[in-house]
């Protein structure tokens, strides 16, 4: 079988964590449904969405910008999931995995 490619794992590692994150807010509050839930999932879509569309430019220099966006994106989110944290919408072990993923994505962009 053939193993993964780098982009394969770093697109299925976003998608993994835009699911959890998908989940994990779900069960907020809903006076934050067009607050902090939609925005947290804004920015995590965000991170996999600019990576596809840059991933599919052909141009070196617009591809590396739509990479920045994504970063952006993903460092916004990681806010995001700390004030979640602080604010009591998410458990300690829910921000500790979005943590792992989240470090894991940044890393690998």
């Amino acid at each position: 079988m053939k193993s993964e490619t780098f982009h394969e794992k770093l697109k299925n590692k976003m998608d993994e964590y835009a699911h959890f994150i998908y989940r994990i807010t779900r069960s907020f509050s809903k006076e934050e449904v067009y607050g902090v839930t939609s925005q947290l999932r804004r920015s995590t879509l965000s991170v996999i969405l600019n990576y596809i569309e840059g991933y599919a430019r052909q141009r070196d220099k617009v591809h590396k910008n739509f990479l920045d966006i994504s970063y952006g994106s993903l460092k916004e989110s990681k806010y995001l999931l700390h004030f979640s944290l602080v604010e009591g919408y998410i458990k300690s072990e829910e921000y500790k995995k979005a943590l792992e993923l989240s470090e894991d994505i940044g890393a690998m962009l």
